[in-house]
């Protein structure tokens, strides 16, 4: 954090402004969006109390991954209800945001 400063004296300044430093030793962290998971791995994770109030602070390798809105399963239950192919079923999901009801509402409909 700042350049030829003995951890032990960072540490001890930290104390007297009130601020408190944990290591957590976490194997991996992922955080979750909306939309997509961040995985850092190899994290090296501080908890930091400053006055009462906690912070995390997380340095690492840092992967993103797309979230998929549905499951294998929800495909397979899909094709059972209305005999759809699996091709039209994952499209139908994805139009529907992994909606399985609607999913299978809209195909039944399709084929009336």
């Amino acid at each position: 954090m700042f350049p030829k400063v003995n951890p032990q004296q960072m540490q001890k300044m930290m104390k007297q402004l009130g601020m408190k430093q944990e290591e957590i030793p976490a194997e991996e962290v992922i955080i979750k969006c909306h939309d997509k998971e961040l995985i850092i791995r190899n994290p090296s994770v501080q908890k930091v109390n400053m006055m009462g109030q906690e912070s995390i602070q997380i340095t690492g390798d840092i992967e993103e991954r797309a979230l998929e809105k549905f499951k294998e399963e929800d495909v397979e239950l899909v094709i059972e209800q209305t005999g759809e192919s699996e091709k039209t079923v994952r499209g139908k999901l994805e139009e529907n945001n992994g909606d399985i009801a609607k999913t299978i509402l809209d195909l039944e409909e399709d084929n009336v």
